[in-house]
């Protein structure tokens, strides 16, 4: 059973995204490629995140890619309460990413990358503040995250269609 379902996969072009060679292909373009900085301290967390997944071994020397990171956060104040006051909030951060080939100029890929995260306004503000800065260090780790597979995916489909060329 297990041999016909990996003879069906096969059939079909799939190739895991994370397996030994596309994982070392995918490293390879991600340690050239040069993080700009994103401003404020939400675009930091995500920089710093971007650095940890995608520039494991440190910044690159040559960069051959400029990775640029756009971020917007939104607020929504949720579970409006008799008196106005509301005891839930929803967070989205939303991140617009270009890659840009240094040498070229050229716009390599252009996408959005999103992460909604909420947390409870409670009578302490203390504990408010403390449960909105988790939310947004959530948000940012999972806005990395999905930015490094938006990555991982366009190298990896380059490097087939350049493989299959």
């Amino acid at each position: 059973m297990a041999a016909l379902l990996a003879l069906s996969v096969a059939a079909c072009g799939f190739q895991p995204l994370y397996g030994r060679k596309s994982v070392g292909e995918v490293d390879t373009q991600f340690s050239r490629i040069k993080i700009q900085i994103i401003p404020d301290r939400v675009g930091q967390q995500v920089h710093n995140y971007l650095l940890d997944r995608i520039n494991r071994k440190g910044r690159p020397a040559e960069p051959l890619y400029l990775l640029s990171v756009k971020i917007k956060v939104d607020k929504v104040r949720l579970g409006i309460e008799r008196d106005e006051s509301a005891t839930r909030a929803k967070l989205v951060i939303l991140a617009d990413i270009s890659l840009q080939d240094i040498e070229t100029e050229e716009v390599l890929l252009k996408r959005s990358a999103r992460s909604t995260n909420s947390y409870n306004i409670v009578d302490s503000a203390v504990a408010t503040r403390s449960a909105e800065l988790d939310a947004i260090d959530r948000a940012a780790r999972e806005v990395s995250e999905e930015i490094r597979l938006l990555l991982s995916l366009y190298f990896r489909r380059r490097g087939a269609q350049t493989a299959s060329q």
